[in-house]
Formats: C-alpha cells, structure tokens, sequence
C-alpha cells in the first residue's frame, strides 16, 4: 500500500512570529502611538508654535512675534499674581491631602459593615461634579444667611464673607478643594496598607511596639512610594485650578484667588488673544514639570537613603 507524502506545515516558531524583523513587533503598538502622538504630542508642540505668534481670530490671520508673548506676561503683574496664588494653593492642599488622607486610610482601615460605609461617605463626594460642589458651599458661606452664618449668630460672634475678603477667599477654596477629592488620595493610602503582610505588625505586636512606633518603623516606610504618588498626583491636579475659583468667586476679589488656568481661559476666549493664551499655557506646562522633576527627585533621594 502506498502512503500520501504529506506537506509538512508551517512551523510554530513561524507562526508565533518568531524570526520576524524588528519592525514587526511595532505593528502592535501603533495604535497607542499614533493615538499618543494625535492627542498628547502634537497638541503639545501646536501649542508652543502658537504661543510665538500674534494672532487675529477675526481677520483669521498671524503673525510670528517670536518671544514677546512670553516677555510681556513676565511682565504683567495680573499674570505673576496668579502664578503666586496657584503656588500658594498647592502649598496649602497637597499637605493636607496627604495627611488627612493617610489619617482617614489608617482610621477605616478594618473590616466590617460600618468601616465600609464610611470608606463610601468620604468617597463619594470625589464623584460630585465642581457645580454641585461649589453650589453647596457657597450656600454654607453666605455671608447672611449661609449655615456658617447662622452658626456665628448662634454663638453670639458677628458673621464673615469668606469669599469676599482678600484674606480667605483662597483658603476658603482650599477648604472645599479638599472636602471634594481627600477622598482619592485615602482610597490610595487604603490600598497600600493592605498590601504590608500583617505577619509584621504581629511580630511589632510580640515585641510590645506601641502604635507609633509601629507606624513610624513599619506603616509609613512600607508606604513612604505611595506617600510619594499621591504628592506628585494631587500637585499635578492643584495646578489646574479652575472650576472652583471661576464658579466661587470669580477670581476675586481683586483677583487674589485667580488662578494661571482662569488667566489661559480669560486671554484666550474673553480676550481673544489665542497666542498670548497659548503662551500662558506654556508656562504652566514648564511649572508642572518642574513641580512634578522637584517631588520625584526628593522621593528618590529619600528611597537611597
């Protein structure tokens, strides 16, 4: 009997796409790229080619101005007054963040029905949108008829304006930047701390550690890449002050709670000047970069220590 010669098959190497050229394996990531380019790259260096010309949206023309967009907002005080008030926010949020929101994680970090549902009340107000945040608490600080208002009367202390004095406006914004969102970074610091084997904090227990010590030897060394992460994210987020300040007081008074973001959004679509906008923006991009090179600078020195 004769037996058919079969043709043997494609190897599996072959299949699998081993011995394929370099090149090959790059099909893969050309969506991410041609999506990180279109969305991220190119709006990025579109932006700083704006921010060197002059441009008349009206007549729909430019023309190249080179650095003076840049010189003049050096040089217009209403620009450095909200560069020192998005610095001085960041300055009083980003510690809090961190600190309550580590307090909030190491307090609800337990099992059972009730450390649940506080875990949901604290994060549930990061969900709200900044309208309804912001419509909340200006009906607390009403200066006549808010619930901070009634409290003071009750108390027999004559009321405040918070948002109508240079003083607090901006602390007072703080204020409900951090009732709005602390409840991201304690989600954060929660899921870092039921990483730590609990093997260790029995044996801290053996030893007779008190809580601090254990915290300080075990808890916050073991978090200290997490401490770090929720730096970086919320100074990268405080930066971006926007909705609060435009929604609460508008930037005043006397724009002592503008922000760089509501100076970019006033220059380009109140003012129409698309290239000093972009300018604006350029800046706050550098800002952010700088912040962001500071904290992981300082995170890395600590970690080789």
């Amino acid at each position: 009997m004769r037996l058919s010669r079969q043709k043997p098959g494609r190897p599996r190497a072959a299949m699998l796409g081993v011995g394929k050229p370099s090149w090959f394996n790059l099909l893969f990531i050309l969506p991410f790229l041609i999506g990180y380019v279109l969305l991220l790259v190119y709006p990025v260096f579109k932006g700083f080619w704006l921010s060197l010309h002059e441009i008349d949206q009206l007549s729909d023309s430019s023309e190249f101005v080179g650095l003076a967009n840049f010189v003049r907002l050096f040089t217009d005080e209403i620009f450095r007054g909200t560069v020192w008030n998005t610095f001085y926010f960041i300055f009083l949020t980003t510690p809090v963040f961190v600190a309550l929101g580590l307090a909030l994680a190491l307090a609800l970090n337990r099992p059972g029905k009730t450390g649940a549902a506080l875990r949901a009340i604290f994060f549930g107000s990061s969900v709200l949108s900044v309208t309804i945040v912001t419509l909340v608490w200006r009906l607390v600080l009403m200066p006549d008829r808010g619930m901070l208002a009634n409290i003071l009367h009750a108390l027999g202390l004559p009321s405040i304006a918070p948002l109508a004095s240079e003083a607090l406006a901006l602390p007072s914004i703080a204020l409900v930047t951090v009732w709005w969102i602390v409840g991201l970074p304690m989600m954060l610091f929660l899921s870092a701390l039921q990483q730590i084997p609990q093997d260790i904090y029995e044996a801290a227990a053996l030893d007779n550690a008190s809580r601090w010590r254990t915290f300080v030897s075990i808890t916050l060394p073991s978090i200290k890449r997490t401490v770090a992460l929720v730096a970086i994210i919320e100074v990268i987020l405080q930066f971006q002050l926007f909705g609060q300040s435009q929604l609460m007081t508008l930037g005043g008074p006397n724009n002592t709670s503008r922000s760089i973001v509501m100076f970019i959004y006033d220059a380009g679509f109140k003012q129409w000047a698309l290239g000093y906008s972009a300018a604006a923006a350029q800046v706050l991009f550098a800002l952010m970069l700088v912040g962001v090179a500071i904290q992981m600078w300082i995170a890395k020195k600590r970690d080789a220590e």
